[in-house]
């Protein structure tokens, strides 16, 4: 059985990529800083029938991240690791001058050192799942390719993230490294961002979640997605064992928007 690790489980965008492949079929290891609402997302998943194992902790800490590929090992390996975890270094956003610095090292350390930290724990699984089979889902943001004002910080963490799977893509050809854009959501984390903007009109992360996973199901080539630009393709049903058996093309660092 595929094996799929999702960090910033308990709500959001990481809850609702975490239903999806539960849906079909997907052992999991979860991930948040709130163990009260971390196991309740996992006591929901657990309901339909899979093996869940919900570990809670910071991804800042290289003790939690240890845990979470121990937990991955014990229900048999990896295949898939989605980096989803991230805060914005400041609530609401605010412009680059009155941007507070602690704020944006822990951005960095969150958003950025984090991820890079999970996956060095986790490459010897993901390696083991065979070539081509191992992948890394690294959610982006269209603030790390555009300059939107009050979002410099944020967005400068996402850039460097999308480097870094970029170069990964190119270090790590068996893997599949996707890096996605999800594009604006009905969330709590975007509600904190703008407390002022009207977000009844954005679509809710259980909208988006299985778009982004057409990236699993059609075994795409790395590169750079967004959610608007796999929505305009046509996804194909598909189920764990599919997810890591489909051949494709070799890993290449194609980016695409």
């Amino acid at each position: 059985m595929a094996v799929a690790m999702v960090t910033g489980a308990s709500r959001g965008l990481g809850r609702a990529l975490a239903g999806e492949l539960a849906a079909h079929g997907w052992d999991l290891v979860l991930s948040a800083r709130s163990a009260g609402p971390l196991e309740e997302a996992a006591a929901g998943l657990r309901a339909r029938g899979g093996r869940v194992t919900a570990v809670a902790g910071d991804v800042s800490s290289a003790g939690h991240r240890a845990d979470l590929v121990a937990a991955a090992r014990s229900l048999g390996g990896l295949d898939l690791l989605v980096n989803n975890a991230g805060v914005l270094g400041t609530e609401p956003l605010v412009p680059l001058a009155a941007h507070p610095l602690d704020g944006l090292r822990e951005a960095f350390e969150v958003n950025v050192v984090a991820p890079l930290g999970l996956l060095q724990e986790a490459l010897p699984l993901l390696r083991a799942a065979g070539a081509g089979e191992g992948a890394v889902l690294n959610v982006s943001s269209d603030a790390a390719v555009v300059a939107y004002a009050t979002w410099g910080g944020y967005g400068a963490t996402k850039a460097a993230g999308d480097l870094l799977s970029a170069v990964l893509a190119v270090e790590e050809p068996g893997l599949r490294v996707w890096w996605a854009d999800p594009g604006s959501m009905r969330t709590r984390m975007m509600a904190a961002a703008e407390p002022e903007e009207d977000l009844t009109e954005l679509p809710a992360p259980e909208e988006v979640a299985p778009v982004l996973l057409r990236l699993v199901a059609e075994r795409l080539p790395s590169g750079r997605y967004t959610a608007q630009g796999l929505a305009a393709g046509s996804a194909e049903g598909w189920t764990a064992a599919g997810a890591g058996a489909a051949a494709g093309a070799g890993a290449a660092a194609e980016v695409g928007q």
